[in-house]
């Protein structure tokens, strides 16, 4: 019996958003249609969602778009809230969520390392130690020194992944970054990542790259319209998903 400690608990989950049909874009319109409730509805995008995941586990999140995946691994990082139950964590955690977040646009890319960072709970001193570290693993070079707005998607990746990785969280949170740049480095990204696993770092990733789920996680969580469908280990999951999504 794994006697792990508990690091991410999701207990009776549930969360909607109210969607309005007639936005306001203007101050104007946002007088004009003060009274908007009435062209709006909830939708209910988690539906009473209970798990745990356990220290050093890696899991995945696997469903297709729209079935509440990503908005659960949001809730875990508390960027968002639960409309009903509860989600706690057990030890620090750090994202990679959306390319950006958590970036300032007109910063340079070792400005931003300091940022974000600094987010995550490090001091200076530390990200002095680390930096050097971090924009040897992005390959940035001399990019580095240059505003990230002019960074493409890939070379947010590289910079946001690179710092994620170099700040001490036990949980580390992963949606679909990796999708983004060349293969030389998401590979790379998967060996530091399996690296992290065998360390005892405990995982959640959601990705639609099956293989590499595989190769990676030891779990994996199928999330339905909104429900916990199956969750079990990874090749049992991911063959009873393919039968239905393939």
């Amino acid at each position: 019996m794994d006697k792990s400690p508990i690091y991410i608990e999701v207990k009776n989950v549930t969360k909607s958003f109210k969607i309005y049909y007639d936005k306001a874009n203007s101050l104007k319109d946002r007088l004009l249609f003060w009274n908007r409730n009435k062209n709006s509805e909830r939708r209910t995008v988690l539906k009473n969602v209970s798990l745990e995941i356990k220290k050093g586990e890696s899991v995945a999140l696997l469903g297709v778009n729209g079935s509440g995946k990503s908005t659960l691994l949001k809730l875990m990082t508390k960027i968002i809230y639960p409309t009903e139950g509860l989600i706690k964590t057990f030890a620090k955690v750090t994202s990679l969520l959306e390319l950006g977040a958590g970036f300032h646009p007109d910063f340079s890319g070792r400005e931003n390392i300091y940022f974000n960072a600094s987010i995550f709970g490090l001091t200076k001193k530390q990200i002095d130690a680390r930096i050097q570290q971090i924009i040897d693993f992005s390959e940035l070079g001399e990019l580095i020194d240059n505003p990230v707005r002019t960074y493409s998607s890939g070379q947010y990746m590289r910079l946001a992944f690179s710092v994620a990785i170099n700040v001490d969280a036990e949980i580390l949170l992963i949606d679909e970054i990796l999708a983004v740049g060349d293969m030389h480095f998401q590979q790379k990204c998967y060996d530091k990542l399996m690296k992290l696993k065998e360390s005892g770092r405990t995982i959640v990733i959601v990705s639609h790259a099956l293989d590499s789920l595989r190769k990676f996680c030891d779990r994996g969580v199928w999330i339905y319209e909104g429900k916990v469908r199956m969750d079990d280990s990874i090749e049992k999951v991911i063959s009873e998903y393919e039968k239905v999504c393939r």
